[in-house]
């Protein structure tokens, strides 16, 4: 399996336990890694045979308009969930960094999902 990877986009989105941390967007870094054969793409050298990484990107940086989460587990679930059925990669790992703890540089958390599931 081949892989596409979008590195630290970075995104603000309303994400937290609290209201108040929802009260306005946060600076997010949003890694996703896209699994597929890319063979055909490799062959026609044509963007219809694989993922369009830019308009995933550009989907990212609108998806949060509108959206709010408590949990960074859930934001990135529905983040895979939705490059699945839009872009429909084979698998899809998607990792939210988010920086709320000062100690930290910062606490992320990571889901991988399959076109199957």
């Amino acid at each position: 399996m081949d892989t596409i990877v979008i590195s630290e986009l970075e995104v603000r989105y309303r994400v937290g336990v609290s209201d108040d941390e929802r009260r306005s967007p946060q600076r997010l870094l949003l890694n996703v890694e896209m699994g597929d054969d890319f063979s055909s793409a490799i062959t026609t050298d044509s963007i219809a045979h694989t993922v369009d990484y830019f308009a995933v990107s550009q989907v990212l940086l609108k998806f949060g308009e509108g959206k709010e989460w408590k949990l960074i587990e859930k934001l990135a679930s529905d983040i895979a969930q939705m490059i699945l059925s839009r872009f429909k990669p084979a698998s899809v790992c998607v990792e939210v960094k988010k920086f709320v703890i000062p100690e930290a540089r910062f606490v992320a958390v990571r889901v991988t999902r399959d076109r199957l599931q």
